[in-house]
């Protein structure tokens, strides 16, 4: 194994024959140096094979090109998606994504996560907080660096970037009652959920809204089996014409369950979703669902960020992307009753 030192600034100074100061100028494209002092320092550079301390560089221009993001280690749809879009709109504007793994429900976790991106020198942090329990956490830890929030709002002055649940479950709601339905139950996402306790909010309102009944609230954990234990329940009951599902793999258990008992999709009871996951167009029958843009988020997360950490004033600080509604078979007319 080779133990040759590696050149270091003081070489590269020592054989264009400057002082290192100079050549620190020169690697951070100071307008200062003369073309021929610069060509002499490129000249050193490239003959020694010097490369420049990416960390010291950061320490000393306070600039290190890296954006850290907070995120819970999960494979559901949104927050996958939303971690997505955001390493994808950092590229596009020309920075790097580094990840912290937390535990959502810890003070010491995410502080501590924190902590690790700010030693690594990031200029911003994007969190991904969908949990109630973790803004609430991520509210009391003081932090040095700008922090930009998604698919949730702490509950500080802190900039929010997220999709608008309430009116994504409104335009749900009121597409299954346009289409003939009287109410429309409602499958829920689990307790502490941010998202979830927006989208019930919207589905309350517009029933209060249209002087329709509010049924019994249901529960599920976002996955299928949660879906489709809901969906036998609501199988054996008489008065069922409509069902709006907090997430389209919820969505998928309980058309299951009613193919299974006989209970006809649109034509026995009408279903909507939520997400517009790629398969839900391919579903049995094809779910109409609530499309989220997370590729909006992601950019509009990044924006924000990229303003907090230039102190550019007199922006949005709150942004709300709209959902769209995709209308599919699920929801394509009720039977006479």
């Amino acid at each position: 194994m080779s133990t040759a030192k590696r050149p270091g600034i003081e070489d590269v100074a020592h054989a264009a024959g400057v002082s290192h100061q100079t050549v620190s100028r020169v690697l951070n494209d100071s307008p200062s140096v003369l073309s021929e002092t610069r060509a002499r320092v490129l000249q050193a550079i490239a003959s020694l094979g010097y490369r420049p301390n990416a960390a010291a560089r950061a320490l000393a221009s306070r600039r290190s090109g890296v954006i850290g993001v907070l995120a819970m280690e999960s494979t559901l749809y949104g927050p996958a998606s939303t971690l997505y879009a955001i390493e994808r709109a950092a590229r596009d504007a020309g920075y790097f994504v580094s990840v912290a793994a937390i535990d959502l429900n810890s003070n010491q976790g995410i502080s501590s996560a924190l902590d690790r991106l700010t030693l690594q020198g990031v200029e911003g942090v994007i969190a991904i907080v969908p949990l109630t329990g973790a803004a609430e956490v991520l509210a009391t830890v003081a932090s040095d660096i700008p922090v930009v929030v998604t698919q949730g709002d702490d509950g500080t002055d802190r900039p929010a970037v997220a999709v608008d649940q309430v009116l994504g479950a409104e335009l749900a709601t009121s597409h299954l009652l346009a289409q003939g339905a009287p109410t429309v139950w409602h499958i829920a996402g689990p307790e502490g959920w941010l998202e979830a306790n927006r989208r019930i909010e919207g589905w309350h309102e517009t029933l209060t809204s249209h002087g329709a009944e509010i049924p019994e609230l249901l529960r599920g954990d976002w996955s299928p089996q949660s879906g489709y234990v809901q969906g036998r329940r609501l199988a054996e009951q008489k008065d069922v014409r409509a069902v709006f599902v907090a997430n389209d793999h919820m969505a998928l258990g309980l058309l299951r369950a009613f193919n299974e008992h006989g209970v006809r999709v649109p034509e026995d009871v009408l279903v909507a979703g939520f997400d517009d996951i790629p398969e839900a167009a391919y579903f049995t029958p094809p779910l109409t669902s609530v499309r989220q843009d997370f590729l909006a988020v992601g950019q509009r997360a990044i924006g924000l960020l990229l303003d907090e950490i230039t102190g550019a004033t007199g922006k949005p600080r709150k942004i709300l992307v709209e959902p769209v509604l995709v209308p599919r078979q699920s929801t394509g007319g009720l039977a006479p009753t």
